[in-house]
């Protein structure tokens, strides 16, 4: 094992890189904060173009997870990890052994679910050589895939968005356009077929639309996220990876709200600024997309009291995420900033009150 600790001007506590030639695992892990709590957060399997690239998005992500935690009202930091490859063709079990030998080698600071690339199964496979993995299957102990509840929130987030752009809740009519229809994306649009919104998705993959179609009649497909900014929408679900709002894109997305359960939508601080400027309303990424997380933490917790996973519990705390919404957007609105400044503001004075103690 070649794997060393290393600080890092971004204010992480620890960064973790991790290259083992056996079994063909390069990894990075990223643990922002530990102020609340042992760093909670998922498992990035993705072909970076090289190892910089997939610095810059861990440590990213792991600074998003501190905030989505301490919204969320977590006893938990922020965390992330990623490993460089392609999963469709480089996971094997022996590299995921061999990163959760990673994982317990960094001794509980940091605990593990799934994420883009990664998922149940494979969580199962990284248990067999740590304890701190999360998103375990039912027949585990775990609370199986967390994209379920992930998607549940981003839904109770967009009523909640709903509620304070246009005096209801209810997505019965809205259009609705959801970029990327895989685990929370397809859930999703499910959810909003149910609640009579108006259905359009896109996806890189055809088979995953095809899927949509075929389970949604009035669903409609656009051939890309760039047809989706072009078009006329009264809600914008980015759902794939991050940095989906440039600058640009804000500029000319034709929507009256961005409620989606990508990480790091904003690709800057003047994409939301834009949007801000233009009165869309963006409901802050890491605040609805918290299903998943909740759902994790619970299984953590009911390991660590030996009381199992409480589903009902988890899934209560979901649908609070309509509440945790409602008071974000009312706090922008109230204090005339943006809605991400004013999740930012909530996250950091729950963290600061913790250190003071």
């Amino acid at each position: 094992m070649d794997a060393a600790a290393v600080g890092v001007s971004s204010g992480h506590e620890q960064v973790v890189h991790h290259d083992d030639p056996q079994s063909g695992l390069r990894a990075i892990v990223a643990i922002a904060d530990t102020t609340l709590g042992p760093a909670l957060g998922g498992t990035r399997f993705f072909p970076y173009p090289d190892e910089s690239a997939a610095l810059v998005d861990v440590l990213s992500l792991s600074t998003a997870m501190t905030y989505k935690n301490a919204v969320a009202g977590l006893d938990h930091g922020g965390g992330k990890a990623v490993i460089i490859g392609d999963p469709s063709i480089d996971k094997t079990e022996a590299l995921l052994l061999a990163y959760g030998r990673l994982i317990e080698s960094i001794g509980g600071r940091y605990v593990t679910a799934s994420d883009v690339g990664t998922y149940v199964s494979d969580m199962d496979v990284v248990a067999r050589t740590t304890k701190y993995v999360t998103g375990r299957s039912l027949d585990q102990g775990g609370c199986g895939d967390s994209a379920e509840l992930t998607a549940v929130g981003v839904f109770r987030g967009m009523r909640a968005a709903a509620m304070h752009r246009w005096g209801s809740p209810s997505l019965t009519g809205r259009r609705v356009g959801v970029i990327g229809v895989g685990k929370v994306g397809r859930r999703l649009a499910h959810l909003l077929f149910d609640d009579d919104a108006i259905v359009v998705v896109t996806d890189v993959s055809r088979s995953a639309t095809a899927a949509i179609m075929a389970d949604i009649p009035n669903a409609s497909v656009l051939p890309d996220a760039a047809a989706v900014f072009e078009t006329e929408f009264d809600i914008v679900a980015p759902c794939a990876l991050g940095n989906a709002i440039t600058r640009e894109v804000a500029e000319r997305i034709q929507t009256e709200i961005v409620c989606g359960a990508a990480n790091n939508q904003l690709a800057s601080a003047a994409a939301g600024a834009v949007l801000g400027q233009r009165e869309i309303l963006y409901a802050p990424d890491y605040v609805v997309n918290a299903g998943g997380v909740i759902a994790v933490g619970a299984e953590w917790q009911g390991r660590v009291q030996e009381t199992g996973y409480r589903d009902a519990q988890a899934r209560r705390r979901a649908l609070q995420i309509y509440d945790t919404t409602l008071r974000v957007l009312r706090t922008a609105q109230a204090e005339g900033m943006r809605p991400e400044q004013a999740a930012d503001q909530i996250a950091e004075r729950r963290i600061a009150a913790a250190k003071a103690t």
